[in-house]
């Protein structure tokens, strides 16, 4: 490494952001620039650690202490070299990954781990700035046609790999913005538009053809897709939310988190949203029900719309704030994480379950709550029991459910295509390919939700195989080959 001391020498240090009273009053993103010299210094914590176990906790396989070396050195052309070898969009992961590289650090077994997430977005920013990531048209062409349904990150991956080696590569979305998830579930917050719009222009630009308000199985036909296409994969994601068959769930104010999380990218972006149609946080009392990161999207965007209050409620116990003995190094650690939506004012509250939805007149009002305790059965299962005596009522007008997705959406494209599912709804696969011949998938369609890094891998790993399907063999990497056939 570039300074064998620097882990010693230097502490952990992110990027200020600005401050939560004022960064409510906006959409824009909250963190402020680096200075180049903390950049640095950041880089230098990175260990010769002779065995990187990040490699192993990231979804890509990055070759971390690689690129931060590069960037200790100031050389910003290798950094970039090396982080979009295993990588196509480090701009949208080193914003909004919970960075499984950094529970990995091995610095992070005794100190603070090293800032892999925001050098790698700082090493992504840089090259653009500098002019380093240019248009890479292929020089031949295949005579190859690939569908690419969906155009969240596991679709944008796939497309970008394949059509790398010359393949001719169409994205279908079937809404009226490409970027999928990155468009419409992301808050700008965390990842403003722009810079998806940006990579969306660059893959244009490499030659992808990008297909909005083509809804494959209703106003596209299935059947013409098959003909028209070598091969086709499904990128469309797990769609389909968790509900919850509780009372007063069909009260007005009640909606899942998605609804209310794409609504507001809407108006973002410009659109229009129809009266009838809006669901607002405004002048309201907001309950999230859910503790992940879609629940804490949540409480970000009630905020900004000037929420009278924002409680998040969590099915599950507290998490502790340090590892424990069921999660020690190199493990995810189960551990209580404060997001920035967190830190602009909310209330949570854990161990909660909902049990009544009260209205009045059509619409919620209040909801009804019953602490509960887990415990382990016989066969290690958790089991949870509420507590006597323990019902409470809070305030509701405005009730988001952030309790997850199922599986993908079944009616249209799958249905028409035929393809086998596995048992919990999922797209079953064998090395990315379906049931049907020539058809394949991945991201959430297939592995079920997840986060963006795991969709990129997904869109990545799918895409080698698919290139060996048409060609016989590939020339794309892979993270699960350590050996490239050429």
């Amino acid at each position: 490494m570039g300074k064998p001391t620097g882990f010693l020498e230097f502490g952990r240090e992110l990027p200020a952001s600005r401050d939560p009273k004022s960064r409510i009053e906006d959409s824009k993103e909250i963190q402020l620039e680096f200075e180049a010299e903390k950049l640095n210094k950041q880089a230098a914590r990175c260990m010769d650690c002779g065995v990187p176990f990040c490699h192993k906790g990231c979804p890509l396989g990055n070759n971390i202490p690689e690129f931060n070396d590069a960037v200790y050195k100031e050389n910003w052309g290798e950094a970039a070299k090396v982080l979009f070898s295993t990588n196509n969009f480090p701009e949208f992961t080193g914003r909004i990954c919970p960075a499984p590289c950094e529970a990995s650090c091995v610095l992070g077994i005794n100190k603070p781990p090293v800032t892999i997430e925001q050098i790698e977005k700082e090493i992504a920013e840089k090259a653009f700035d500098l002019g380093l990531i240019q248009p890479n048209v292929p020089k031949n062409r295949t005579g190859k046609k690939v569908a690419v349904i969906g155009s969240g990150p596991a679709g944008l991956a796939a497309a970008a790999q394949l059509n790398s080696v010359g393949h001719t590569v169409n994205v279908y979305e079937r809404d009226n913005r490409i970027g999928g998830l990155l468009t419409y579930g992301i808050p700008d917050f965390k990842l403003e538009k722009r810079v998806v719009e940006r990579r969306i222009t660059h893959m244009r630009q490499e030659g992808i053809v990008f297909k909005t308000n083509a809804n494959i199985g209703d106003n596209v036909k299935t059947a013409d897709i098959l003909d028209q296409y070598d091969a086709v994969v499904v990128c469309t994601g797990s769609t389909v939310p968790r509900d919850m068959p509780v009372p007063g769930r069909e009260l007005d104010g009640v909606h899942f988190a998605m609804d209310f999380l794409t609504q507001e990218n809407r108006r973002v972006c410009g659109e229009k949203i129809k009266r009838e149609d809006a669901i607002v946080a405004t002048d309201k009392h907001v309950l999230v029900i859910g503790g992940g990161d879609t629940g804490s999207d949540c409480v970000g965007t009630s905020n900004r719309q000037k929420a009278k209050s924002v409680t998040q409620i969590e099915l599950l116990e507290k998490p502790p704030l340090e590892r424990g003995e069921k999660d020690p190094w190199p493990l995810w650690p189960v551990v209580l994480r404060t997001s920035s939506s967190h830190e602009e004012g909310c209330e949570r509250k854990w161990a909660l379950n909902t049990k009544v939805f009260h209205g009045k007149n059509g619409k919620v009002t209040c909801i009804e709550l019953v602490e509960v305790e887990w415990t382990l059965t016989k066969n290690g299962k958790q089991k949870m029991v509420e507590v006597e005596n323990s019902t409470k009522t809070i305030a509701c007008d405005l009730a988001l459910v952030a309790i997850g997705f199922l599986h993908p959406q079944r009616t249209g494209l799958l249905d028409q295509l035929g393809v086998e599912l596995d048992n919990r709804g999922n797209i079953l696969c064998e090395d990315y390919r379906t049931s049907v011949d020539k058809v394949f998938a991945a991201g959430d369609a297939r592995r079920g939700q997840s986060l963006v890094v795991w969709a990129i891998s997904e869109g990545r790993e799918a895409a080698r195989t698919i290139d060996e399907f048409l060609m016989g063999v590939s020339v794309l990497e892979s993270k699960n080959r350590s050996l490239l056939r050429v």
